[in-house]
């Protein structure tokens, strides 16, 4: 269990003079082999997050290294050897060589992913811990909406012009496009959705065929531009009389006033109950309605396309999409944002992209406003939701739940920057403020600042 408790710093000398000792005793024998499994395990050793498994712990019993799946855009997966000590940088950087990777301008990371939610995995994170993890989620909750799993996905798309379009990279970049419209993240027209899902179903079927099977409209169309076809909202209720209500001229009152309120107001409850379920079922009804219009507009654009290939209609697909100028950002939710000069919003999208920060109303292609790297001096967060971005003169404040995921992706385009300015490439220079406010990260100068955490990408 030397992989899993560091011992302290007086048993350490001892245990590593002990080691020494039995390898010099006991040279290329079990004793040996024994003694040099523990010494690198210290050398790698640091605390854990989760109790290791049944599992993990038979594995290091036996001397031998677990299984890991990871994941990529599209059905693919790839099977990797782990110990208790592999971290995700190192996962990474296998993968990278298993998918002939290496060469690429772009940085990748892991994913901690299911149905609903993702995030990055930060580079210096226990593999084994992360498994574990999904072990304890998948026992609670055992439906397959609620199954976890690493993928390994772009994470900076830095230079999307240099990947070719037949490598793995380009299947990558389509897939990972693929999920942003069905997430609703690509401001485009319903003709130009309606166009990438016939794209998408040509790229992964062929050509149409009666026989051929289609996957559900929510996997090819984003689902609020099915809502927004709702035109015409929900009627609202009719007034109801209220219980207390005057008897009607000439008609003796028989029970004194509210005698029956009580009844009455159960009577009104039901009906109105009643009146809602009817309309969610017209509304549901009119959404089907809508999803089969919009699935027949698809399929007969599908039909169209006779004769892609894959590659073209790969190629068709992220030149639709590319004509969006925040092409290969990624957007995270900001509740609310103001600005020192008194600008506020609410409801944005912060995009974060290979050479400045963007500011999108939800749904709009055009940002409200722009910040290049060459701009911004400090950046960082400031209390438990509110993420600060300090550029030129303004102050600006975000109110998000994505804190770490906004701070670790600024950490690697500038990372990623700094790397490739030091190869000599033709990339954003970034100019340098000054370090004014404590806990925030500023860029300095000359050296290269201290970073938070940075997900897993080799730095």
């Amino acid at each position: 269990m030397s992989c899993t408790f560091l011992p302290g710093p007086a048993v350490l000398k001892y245990l590593r003079f002990h080691l020494k000792r039995i390898q010099s005793q006991f040279p290329e024998s079990e004793m040996d082999n024994y003694a040099s499994f523990i010494g690198e395990a210290l050398e790698k050793t640091r605390c854990r997050e989760c109790v290791p498994s049944w599992e993990e712990i038979q594995v290091l019993m036996g001397r031998q290294e677990m299984l890991c799946t990871v994941h990529y855009p599209g059905p693919g997966s790839c099977q990797l050897h782990i110990s208790s000590h592999t971290t995700a940088n190192e996962v990474v950087r296998r993968m990278l060589e298993k998918l002939g990777l290496k060469e690429s301008r772009n940085t990748f990371s892991l994913f901690e992913q299911n149905a609903h939610w993702e995030r990055a995995v930060g580079g210096s994170t226990i593999i084994a811990d992360i498994l574990t993890r999904f072990e304890n989620l998948s026992a609670k909750e055992p439906d397959s909406d609620s199954q976890w799993r690493l993928c390994f996905k772009l994470y900076c798309l830095l230079d999307a012009d240099a990947i070719s379009v037949d490598s793995i990279e380009y299947f990558f970049l389509f897939e990972q496009c693929h999920e942003m419209v069905v997430r609703g993240q690509l401001p485009a027209c319903e003709e130009d959705l309606q166009t990438l899902a016939a794209l998408r179903l040509q790229s992964v079927i062929g050509d149409f065929s009666t026989h051929s099977p289609c996957p559900p409209l929510d996997e090819l169309f984003p689902g609020h531009m099915v809502e927004a076809r709702l035109l015409m909202p929900p009627c609202a209720p009719p007034a109801l009389l209220p219980a207390t209500q005057p008897p009607v001229q000439g008609c003796p009152q028989r029970f004194p006033g509210g005698l029956l309120g009580g009844t009455l107001w159960n009577h009104t409850a039901t009906a109105a109950h009643k009146q809602k379920v009817e309309q969610n079922l017209r509304l549901r009804s009119r959404l089907k309605e809508e999803a089969a219009a919009i699935m027949s507009t698809i399929v007969e654009c599908w039909k169209g396309l006779a004769g892609y290939s894959r590659r073209d209609s790969m190629t068709a697909y992220l030149t639709i999409a590319r004509q969006w100028s925040g092409f290969g950002c990624t957007l995270y939710e900001v509740d609310f944002y103001i600005s020192s000069t008194g600008s506020f919003s609410q409801k944005l999208w912060l995009g974060v992209a290979a050479t400045c920060v963007s500011l999108y109303r939800q749904g709009e292609a055009e940002a409200l406003e722009s910040f290049p790297y060459g701009q911004i001096c400090s950046y960082g967060v400031s209390d438990s939701n509110t993420f600060k971005i300090t550029a030129g003169d303004r102050d600006l404040l975000f109110e998000t739940t994505k804190l770490t995921e906004i701070m670790q992706l600024m950490n690697a385009y500038f990372s990623a920057i700094r790397r490739q300015r030091g190869r000599g490439d033709d990339v954003v220079s970034i100019t340098e403020g000054t370090a004014i406010e404590v806990g925030f990260h500023h860029l300095p100068p000359t050296p290269t600042p201290t970073l938070l955490e940075l997900p897993s990408h080799p730095v």
